[in-house]
């Protein structure tokens, strides 16, 4: 795929949606942070389902880790995983107050340090907590990247690597919002829906749906 076209369909997405974020909800970066660390392997609607209660009870790390293991479980049991991500959680609590004073660190290195912290929940607390050009590939950007070729790539590193390599300063740090979105509810999977899809002329993908 050619650059122009590139900007083009980061045009369109962009003026679609100009200010786009997250669909967990959060008030603050630590409450991002947990939010992200629960949905792996689970939806947003049931990460934001038990957050809300979670949250109106404990969102700093002294809070949560006050509850322990066992407390925490009460929240979060509904959410796939979630003996290993209250065992996470709490130990990345207990982090966050020796190490960084309760705070979330501006810092890959760190964050990436903590339990249940990996490259992916890094990039999006740093893009969507901090305003950092990163951008973290999950499935739906894997997939929206390859099947366009917008930026093509074997593993999600590769495709990280790519789209920071030819996406435009001005769309870094709204791009992994406008792909995921598009991804999880218009270039779908299974049958996706390149009828109604705002850049299906642009698209480069070979084998297209009509809707």
């Amino acid at each position: 795929m050619n650059q122009n076209k590139r900007i083009e369909i980061l045009s369109r997405l962009r003026a679609e949606n100009p200010t786009p974020t997250t669909e967990l909800e959060f008030n603050s970066p630590f409450e991002l942070l947990v939010a992200v660390t629960l949905s792996a392997q689970a939806t947003d609607v049931s990460v934001n389902k038990a957050t809300r209660k979670l949250f109106s009870v404990a969102n700093t790390p002294e809070a949560i880790y006050a509850l322990g293991v066992d407390g925490l479980k009460e929240y979060i049991k509904t959410i796939g995983l979630y003996n290993s991500k209250a065992n996470n959680v709490i130990k990345a609590c207990k982090m966050l107050i020796d190490q960084h004073n309760g705070q979330v660190p501006q810092d890959r290195a760190a964050l990436e340090a903590l339990p249940g912290v990996g490259r992916k929940t890094a990039n999006v607390v740093l893009n969507t907590a901090f305003g950092w050009p990163t951008i973290a590939v999950d499935t739906h950007i894997f997939r929206v990247s390859n099947r366009t070729k917008l930026a093509m790539g074997k593993d999600v590193v590769a495709v990280e690597e790519k789209l920071l390599k030819v996406v435009p300063a001005e769309f870094k740090v709204d791009v992994h919002h406008w792909l995921i979105l598009h991804g999880r509810y218009t270039c779908v999977a299974r049958k996706p829906k390149c009828g109604s899809c705002i850049i299906e002329d642009l698209c480069e993908y070979k084998d297209k749906v009509e809707i």
